[in-house]
């Protein structure tokens, strides 16, 4: 495997894992605010998984950011990650690009207040968490614009299924709220 081609890999691979930590840290995030899973036991372990999955996307997104800075076919430099929609790219290139610029800004303003959460009055921590949501769905496009690897059946099975069960959640807990815990 020449220099590039292990470069491209390592964009991908991390890029896919990135957005898996996320899905399930939204996903156990939606989960402790819905009571969906508490017929699994207590919340402590949801809440450990949470917190490990809101962290661990931070060195996957590093690695994907750093693959992809490398990788001379990406053409992403380290402007591209602070000026959103100006790649060098052709339309629907610079939108996919620019959607990871953005993603990657307010998924990282979503863990420096998540880190501040004590220091924050509670209703500003509340609405600024709550743009994972949004940063999760311009997240989902990115991947759908940009990636290369829809075209295999598992990782779109994978990405889809993930994205829908989030939708499901979020959409389910903005109409009911927070459902009661079933009692042991």
């Amino acid at each position: 495997m020449d220099q590039q081609t292990l470069f491209w890999v390592l964009a991908r691979i991390s890029g896919l894992a990135s957005f898996a930590a996320l899905s399930v840290s939204l996903l156990t995030g939606l989960a402790l605010r819905t009571a969906v899973l508490d017929f699994l036991g207590p919340n402590r372990g949801l809440r450990s998984l949470h917190e490990y999955t809101a962290l661990l996307w931070l060195p996957l997104g590093g690695l994907h950011i750093a693959g992809l800075l490398l990788d001379q076919t990406a053409r992403v430099g380290p402007l591209d990650l602070l000026v959103p929609f100006q790649a060098p790219y052709d339309p629907r290139g610079q939108l996919a690009i620019g959607l990871g610029t953005v993603t990657l800004q307010l998924f990282l303003l979503v863990a420096l207040t998540g880190w501040l959460r004590g220091r924050l009055p509670g209703q500003l921590w509340r609405w600024l968490h709550r743009l994972s949501y949004l940063a999760f769905g311009l997240l989902f496009l990115h991947a759908v614009l940009a990636g290369t690897d829809f075209s295999d059946p598992l990782v779109s099975a994978l990405t889809w299924s993930m994205a829908g069960t989030v939708a499901v959640l979020s959409l389910a807990r903005m109409v009911w709220g927070r459902l009661p815990a079933r009692r042991a």
